[in-house]
């Protein structure tokens, strides 16, 4: 049996279950960027640990198998994609011998292609992906939801991140072809226009033994123009492409059927996370540009840079995925949950025996739980789907 404290706490992180997923985004992937992408001289490297921890007790907090464990969590959007992906899960059991071939693949390609044989960060994402599709299998079925969410990540990270590279790196013909394409493309001349829009001159241009673009300003208060080489270190890709694949994630592992409403949620998410990359660059600039002197040089510009960066970012996606949780659609069930007989059955959410007396229905999981237990939050705490109580939304027929 497991311990009352923590049956309680699992209780009470169902019940706030959007916010505590909120937070349990923010931390675990906001640590995992920093393990990726070390912020090198800034207190924040020893942050990436505690953050994954912290988070991954949250999601446990969320995902802890009550005492009915759900058999299954197979009608989700990320389910019904991977099925196809897999053709209908014949391929599945071939999942192991692919993620070795990843592997042995990335290993060989270091060795005979890269002039850095160490394993970069597009390594480190590229063996973490083949990793989940070595255990993908041995995970229990009533974790279905949470072993396609990782999944599902990981090839959203790659493709964000690693896909896109190895094309690069094949049209240009150069095994060495940096990320810095990426900022060339959708970050300098982006920031470029914000900052004109707030009245700051400046230009992006090539900068001379760099393949990153260069971003040349004059500060207020230094008559000497200024370049920031917004290399890979300082471009946040790495940051948005594992923001962007969680959120994506979550919302096809999170509904069934989802409706146009859901799809502008998705897409307002992966705006935001793009828009605060741009945002915490044009800060950045922006404090150089109004702070910078000759008694200070560019010191506040770097400091900003190494926190005032991630706090930008990290607050504006907190609060814009914050609003959109807040107004997100509940999912819909395939189906209308069915009235129950009365059974030697528990309510999930109280824990106590169903009767004949007291009006109950039953979730497509096969969760029961009494009507007026499940009134206020009208979702299921074992696999999240909506709960609807039929035409009078307060009773349910025995």
């Amino acid at each position: 049996m497991e311990p009352m404290w923590l049956e309680t706490w699992t209780a009470s992180a169902k019940e706030y279950r959007r916010t505590i997923v909120l937070a349990a985004l923010l931390t675990t992937f906001t640590g995992l960027a920093l393990l990726i992408d070390r912020p090198k001289g800034v207190a924040l490297e020893w942050l990436g640990v505690p953050l994954v921890a912290f988070g991954g007790v949250l999601l446990v907090l969320i995902v802890w198998p009550p005492r009915r464990p759900n058999l299954d969590s197979s009608t989700s959007v990320a389910c019904h994609l991977l099925r196809r992906l897999t053709w209908d899960g014949r391929l599945v059991p071939l999942f192991p011998f692919v993620g070795v071939a990843i592997i042995v693949a990335d290993l060989l390609y270091n060795v005979t292609l890269s002039r850095t044989p160490a394993l970069q960060t597009e390594d480190t994402i590229v063996l973490l992906g083949a990793f989940t599709l070595l255990g993908y299998k041995f995970v229990p079925a009533r974790f279905a939801r949470e072993r396609d969410f990782g999944l599902l990540f990981f090839l959203c990270l790659n493709a964000i991140l690693v896909v896109p590279l190895l094309a690069a790196r094949t049209y240009f013909a150069d095994a060495e072809h940096s990320v810095d394409v990426y900022s060339w493309v959708a970050l300098a001349p982006e920031t470029s226009a914000v900052l004109s829009l707030l009245g700051v001159e400046n230009s992006v241009h090539a900068v001379a033994g760099s393949t990153a673009p260069g971003l040349t300003f004059t500060p207020q208060q230094l008559q000497v123009q200024v370049t920031v080489v917004i290399t890979t270190a300082c471009s946040g890709i790495y940051s948005f492409g594992i923001f962007a694949a969680a959120f994506v994630s979550f919302v096809f592992t999170e509904y069934e059927r989802p409706s146009k409403s859901v799809w502008l949620f998705l897409i307002l998410g992966m705006i935001a996370a793009y828009a605060a990359n741009v945002l915490r660059m044009a800060v950045i600039v922006l404090v150089g540009y109004y702070s910078a002197s000759p008694q200070t040089e560019l010191q506040d510009m770097l400091l900003a840079h190494s926190y005032a960066g991630w706090i930008i970012f990290l607050g504006w996606i907190g609060l814009f995925w914050g609003i959109l949780f807040k107004f997100l659609p509940k999912g819909r069930i395939i189906g209308s949950p069915t009235p129950v007989s009365h059974r030697e059955s528990q309510c999930v959410a109280c824990t106590r025996a169903l009767s004949p007396t007291i009006a109950a229905v039953r979730c497509s999981c096969g969760a029961y739980y009494h009507v007026t237990c499940i009134a206020k939050e009208l979702r299921c705490l074992q696999c999240g789907k909506a709960i609807e109580l039929g035409p009078e939304k307060n009773t349910v027929i025995l």
